[in-house]
């Protein structure tokens, strides 16, 4: 066959345009096929064409499994790392439209090791002299960017290592000693935590199972102090029903009518008040030591808070 024969892709059967072939160990792969593969695979050249096949059958099943990856934790900046916590699994994208893009969903098991290599780049600064000419100052100064990249070690059939720069292009630190450094460390630091936990005993996810246990535990301690409130509320309720009220009696002695305990006529005891003494007394408590008296008669101490005395019946006048 020579150069300019026409060639079809061996797994989708479309014709390849000029430009358009992508060389496989034992066929050709058009370029519409070779973008459905992972982002992460670089060993095209060098498989066969069952393998692709193979490989795209798994980037179909990846998309549909991305429906059910809900990431409630994101690590990066122009590239990020999407977690989610609840199924310990991760994406790697620069895509905020994620779905469409069809990243790779990888398992946290699947990481054997995850590591930040912070590259110094210097260059630097000259003046100009007097003749026209680049110098360097008197003692040189130089110019500094810090970049950090990430290169996280997968077993997958796929690809085995996922490279980016966690920094963001246009904003690296240009010091080891500001805020945005640290910022970057932070972040490296939770992202190694974050996809092996195993050296770090468990910790990225234990602190995540606590705080979770903490919310549940802060939840069922807001719903108990509700029911406690509902209860409470209920029992005052109650309580308030029962309470006596006030009535209208006449007198037995002289025949007047009343709504008090006594009869205003003749001072006579209303006869109903003397089986219900006991809780009318409460109103007249008075210490028979010092002659102190609750301000509110439903809240009678156990204790007189002026000589310590302890109230009981003898305090009933």
């Amino acid at each position: 066959m020579g150069f300019f024969d026409k060639k079809f892709c061996d797994v989708c059967g479309e014709k390849i345009g000029l430009l358009g072939n992508r060389k496989l160990e034992d066929g050709n792969l058009c370029k519409n096929c070779a973008k459905k593969l992972s982002p992460f695979f670089s060993e095209r050249r060098a498989s066969t064409v069952e393998e692709i096949k193979q490989q795209l059958a798994y980037r179909e099943e990846n998309k549909r499994q991305l429906a059910f990856f809900n990431p409630n934790h994101i690590i990066g900046t122009d590239k990020r790392v999407y977690i989610d916590e609840n199924s310990h699994k991760f994406i790697v994208t620069s895509s905020s439209s994620w779905r469409e893009c069809n990243p790779d969903i990888i398992d946290i098991s699947q990481v054997t090791s995850c590591n930040i290599d912070v590259k110094e780049n210097k260059e630097e600064i000259k003046r100009t002299d007097a003749q026209g000419n680049k110098v360097s100052y008197n003692p040189p100064r130089n110019k500094c960017e810090y970049v950090f990249n990430v290169i996280i070690n997968v077993n997958s059939p796929w690809f085995s290592t996922i490279k980016f720069e966690l920094t963001s292009f246009d904003r690296r630190p240009d010091s080891r000693y500001t805020d945005l450094f640290r910022d970057y460390e932070r972040q490296a630091d939770e992202l190694k935590r974050a996809l092996v936990p195993s050296l770090y005993g468990n910790s990225y996810y234990n602190n995540t199972n606590y705080n979770q246990n903490q919310q549940s535990q802060y939840n069922a301690q807001q719903r108990y102090q509700q029911q406690q409130s509902y209860s409470n509320e209920q029992h005052n309720m109650n309580y308030q029903s029962t309470m006596p009220q006030s009535r209208m009696w006449v007198c037995q002695h002289c025949g007047s009518q009343n709504t008090g305990k006594f009869c205003e006529s003749c001072g006579s005891l209303q006869p109903q008040s003397m089986t219900n003494a006991y809780n009318d007394r409460a109103i007249s408590y008075r210490c028979d030591k010092c002659g102190w008296t609750p301000s509110d008669p439903n809240n009678v101490p156990k204790f007189c808070p002026q000589c310590g005395d302890v109230f009981n019946e003898n305090d009933i006048n």
